[in-house]
């Protein structure tokens, strides 16, 4: 086996090496250094020239906020209240309103719709620079006296917008978001984004959005307090459990919280037994948890607040520090439980709000005291409108020590990424709280009230140009983090979802494969310190099906004047780059005459990356096919030439150069005939040229034209091997029987090992199946295995890759297989090589996947833990009376108009996939090589019979040759594939986690203070 083994590879590698030049690229690319330098990438230096650029742009940001903040609270004290007769002299554009009005609402004197609407290229949307849009939530009357003198007095706000944007002409969306509930932001532009057509709720309310929470007030550690006596009937209890899935929306990932629910005693809600960072999976745990809880026994007041105290005193576990509070959901009782207060809240540090929850006539002065009594705020609940509204104003209370710390709040916070809910993508928010500021004429001189918090929004695109990254490498990259841990920047932070309400967390452990020092590097990053660590560490491939060992340079330092912390991360052959010298226009145009798309017969077929190489020539749309975006190019570079200032000079000349370089490759190419067996040969390289020759070969070429995103490419450099790589299974429409092999170019200059471009070819794989059963023959041979016949009954061949992909087979039937799991084809010899050590697995969460939503009956929900009466009751009269008719009535109505509320904002029939799919977690598996021995061996044993195998590596390259008795020969084995395939999960439990929860660190200061507030 060992001389097949050694033959086999030799004839792959000789054919590899013979077709796809590598030496004579290698010769030439010596021949062309007059025409390049070797420069350095410095990363110390490179990290903190980024990190000072992203330090400058947010610190413009800053500075136009904190104009935006003082003007605000400068109109709002100048403005005088005006009475609801004035009404009419207010003019605004609301964003709602239709472009095409009609004639009734023209007639509306005090509203108007801009006619400058323009599509802007920064927006990609209709916007008017002219004028400032509103916002007005659907549940808020937009013609109540408080919304009209809001209206009134932040009309004021469209200069400064206007100054500021002339002042940095990069700004994006600039917005004041009034704690009524009115948001007004500029550019003007309609409110339509693809959740919210005609027949569609608007559910957007500027007070819940992350941004918002996290200006208005500090972070919180809330206790959530649950009446579930025998009272809390049907309807009360539907409603709390609405109102404290509610409440949880109102909590950003700074806060921590837990439910607690008492009847005779208190209890957890779910699984957690300490307070929990109010993260998605955390916060999604408690609702289910509380969709759970069942009314019955007696209402134990003290019970509840025991546990309550005791969970916000506990100083051992993680936690916000800031803020403490109780919300207590309860339909009334008698008890004032004033010795628990006096116990353990005798200064008040935990403010308690109340929450009566339902129609009933119990008496209130209990809990309304219960809330005076500890600084805090006492709401009625009784029906299902009143809950958006009532769980959201606390947050005004929390934010009264703000106003009263007045210049020390005064500090721009940045906030977690999250998507733009107009279209924008992935930003992250600065945003300064707005006070109140008019004076009461009392003793204490001012409201204390907060007005509400302006934002500027910074585009995560406007980030990602401050940190280039064509110099690294396509295994090199910058990523950013907050002091949550949660990556801002990341090449693999991609999240598919387009709904603007569904967070995007993405933690940097969960962003790449953890490992113990990457623990040390987050941390040490939310510490704020400086740092580099050489590791190696474990790489998932870009198609998520391989997993390689690679070693990285990780360097990092923080953004001065923000939490954020860069890093850039580097592999070793990336410390140096080519840096292309053509300055004169006459080789510039030698080497850009070969890219020209009629030239492709002599020079093959070729791509160019879709990069940004001048401001004004656009990079291609996913649809719009690269060989227009070449003409474009060259169109551009004829017209305009490559030093236009428009240009990345940079990028162009060492495009061009590696057209040049290629092309010389391509001459040597044609001098010498495809050998037999080999479909197409190609080059790809850092600078951005992809060619395959011949010409034909090219029109069925699917691999990415971004070199950085190329699956193979990036292999290729990690692993001083030829890589194979089998067209990934689902092969759609192409009739290509083929498999890539590449290699990395390893170029060594002044001792300087450099690896800028990939050669392979395409081999046919009918051709390879007849060499590979020649190559694996015996002659003379009697009675024993003679080698690997094609359809051998006793005989088993194959080769598979290193991600335990099938390559090559003896078998007719298999060769269909090709690029398919070997687990799915014979698990059981699969799941024996992975006991033998020759490959292991790694299991990952991805937490940015997509998957249908899960449908649940709506009617079936309503009628659950609801008294059924029987035949008798209904016939006695007396029954009808009772409060448990009118429970069972008020469920129905409920169940009829309530479900069909909440659905009516989920119908759409031309929406994309993002829009109708949900954020799910899936499971991936990757298999890779556990260890560099070279030969395996073993038998299968299944009870009545057993088989024997043995494998053996191909030395140089990803593959490894295993053969075997026949599946055929012992058919009592387990027959259960072995799944690759990712899988929907629940990712990880929550539960656990919560016992050892990552490093992670709250806003340096906190307004908490209670006193006189």
């Amino acid at each position: 086996i060992k001389e097949w083994v050694d033959q086999m590879q030799k004839e792959l590698i000789t054919l590899t090496d013979t077709a796809s030049g590598m030496q004579n690229l290698i010769q030439i690319y010596h021949k062309h250094n007059p025409h390049f330098t070797v420069e350095s990438n410095n990363a110390r230096e490179l990290v903190a020239t980024a990190a000072g650029n992203i330090e400058g742009l947010l610190a413009n940001r800053s500075h136009a906020l904190k104009r935006l903040a003082s003007q605000a609270e400068k109109f709002q004290m100048e403005h005088e209240w005006m009475d609801n007769s004035e009404a009419d002299k207010i003019v605004y554009y609301n964003a709602k309103e239709d472009l095409n009005q009609t004639e009734e609402a023209k007639r509306m004197k005090n509203r108007y719709v801009p006619d400058d609407f323009e599509i802007d290229p920064d927006f990609k949307r209709l916007v008017s620079y002219n004028t400032t849009a509103v916002h007005i939530p659907t549940d808020i009357y937009e013609g109540s006296t408080i919304i009209l003198n809001e209206l009134n007095w932040t009309e004021a706000l469209e200069d400064v917008f206007r100054k500021n944007k002339e002042d940095d002409p990069s700004l994006l969306w600039q917005v004041f978001g009034s704690a009524t509930g009115l948001a007004r932001y500029y550019p003007a532009s309609p409110w339509i984004n693809s959740s919210n057509s005609a027949n569609k709720i608007d559910l957007y309310d500027v007070r819940r959005r992350p941004w918002y929470i996290q200006g208005a007030s500090s972070p919180k550690d809330m206790l959530i307090l649950v009446d579930a006596s025998g009272s809390v009937s049907g309807l009360t209890l539907k409603l709390i459990r609405t109102s404290v899935s509610k409440m949880l929306e109102t909590l950003s990932d700074d806060d921590y919280v837990n439910v607690i629910y008492f009847n005779d005693k208190a209890l957890y809600a779910s699984c957690f037994e300490n307070l929990v960072q109010a993260n998605v999976r955390n916060k999604r745990k408690l609702k289910d948890a509380v969709q759970n809880i069942t009314a019955k026994g007696t209402t134990n007041y003290r019970g509840g607040f025991e546990l309550a105290f005791e969970q916000l005193a506990q100083m051992n576990v993680s936690r916000a520090n800031c803020n403490k509070i109780i919300m207590l959901f309860t339909d009334g009782g008698e008890e004032r439980a004033e010795e628990i207060f006096k116990k353990y809240n005798p200064k008040q540090a935990v403010r308690i709000f109340t929450f009566s929850v339902g129609q009933h006539n119990y008496d209130k002065v209990p809990i309304q005291w219960m809330a005076c009594a500890n600084k805090g705020y006492y709401y009625e609940i009784p029906s299902i409108g009143a809950i958006r509204i009532n769980t959201q104003e606390y947050l005004d209370v929390l934010g009264r020590p703000m106003v009263k710390a007045d210049k020390k709040a005064k500090q721009v916070q940045w906030t977690n990424v999250y998507l733009d809910a107009l279209e924008l993508g992935l930003v992250i928010t600065g945003t300064l709280p707005v006070f109140n500021k008019t004076s009461t004429g009392s003793k204490k001189s001012q409201n204390q009230l907060i007005l509400g918090v302006m934002a500027i929004d910074v585009s995560l695109e406007d980030i990602k140009r401050l940190t280039p990254r064509f110099t690294f490498g396509p295994n090199g990259y910058y990523f950013a983090i907050d002091p949550n841990g949660y990556v801002l920047l990341h090449p693999n932070l991609q999240p598919l979802t387009a709904k603007f309400h569904e967070p995007v967390t993405l933690d940097f452990l969960d962003a790449e494969l953890e490992n113990e020092i990457k623990v040390e590097i987050r941390r040490q990053m939310i510490d704020g310190l400086k740092g580099n660590y050489t590791i190696s560490t474990l790489v998932k491939s870009q198609d998520e099906r391989y997993i390689d060992l690679g070693q990285r340079t990780y360097t990092f330092a923080p953004v001065k004047g923000t939490d954020y912390s860069l890093a850039l991360v580097l592999p070793e052959y990336s410390m140096h780059y080519i840096r292309a010298k053509i300055g004169d226009t006459i080789t510039q145009a030698k080497f850009s005459e070969s890219l020209l798309a009629d030239k492709f017969d002599e020079y093959g077929y070729t791509f160019i990356a879709p990069r940004v190489y001048c401001k004004d020539l656009k990079p291609p749309d996913k649809n719009k096919n690269n060989t227009e975006f070449l003409m474009e190019f060259n169109n551009y570079i004829d017209t305009k030439t490559p030093n236009n200032p428009m240009c990345n000079v940079e990028l162009v000349n060492r495009l061009l150069l590696d057209a040049g370089i290629t092309s010389d490759l391509i001459k040597i190419w044609k001098e010498k005939e495809l050998q037999h067996g080999v479909l197409a040969r190609f080059v790809a390289t850092d600078g951005g040229i992809t060619r395959v020759f011949p010409k034909s070969a090219g029109l069925s070429w699917e691999e990415e034209a971004e070199t950085y995103e190329s699956s193979f490419y990036k292999r290729s450099l990690d692993n001083d091997l030829y890589i194979f790589t089998p067209t990934p299974y689902p092969k759609e429409n192409t009739s290509d029987d083929s498999v890539l092999v590449s290699r990395a170019v390893n170029i060594i200059i002044d001792n300087i090992t450099l690896k800028p471009a990939v050669v392979g070819v395409k081999l046919d794989i009918s051709t390879w199946m007849a060499n590979f059963i020649n190559s694996t023959q015996r002659m003379n041979c009697n009675n024993e295995i003679c080698g690997c016949k094609r359809n051998d009954e006793n005989v088993d061949c194959v080769l598979l890759d290193d991600g335990g992909f099938l390559v090559m087979s003896n078998q007719d039937d298999d060769i269909s297989k090709i690029g398919h799991f070997f687990g799915a084809i014979d698990p059981i010899l699969m799941k024996d090589l992975v006991n033998s050590s020759l490959f292991t697995f790694k299991k990952t969460f991805d937490y940015q996947s997509l998957c249908d939503p899960k449908k649940e009956s709506k009617a079936a929900a309503g009628l659950r833990s609801v008294y059924v009466p029987t035949i008798a009751d209904i016939l006695n009269l007396g029954w009808w009376a009772t409060a448990a008719a009118w429970s069972i009535l008020q469920q129905l109505l409920v169940t009829i108009t309530f479900p069909n509320f909440l659905d009516a904002a989920e119908m759409d029939d031309e929406v994309s996939d993002a829009m109708l799919k949900e954020v799910c977690i899936t499971e991936q598996t990757q298999y890779y090589f556990e260890t560099n021995n070279l030969s395996f061996r073993g038998d299968i044993d299944c009870g009545n019979c057993s088989r024997t195998y043995h494998a053996e590596k191909l030395p140089k390259t990803n593959l490894v040759f295993v053969i075997a008795d026949a599946k055929l020969t012992c058919l009592f084995c387990d027959t259960r594939p072995l799944i690759q395939d990712e899988q929907q999960s629940d990712g990880p439990d929550p539960c656990e986690l919560a016992h050892n929860p990552r490093y992670r660190k709250g806003p340096a200061v906190c307004f908490d203070n209670t006193e006189h507030v």
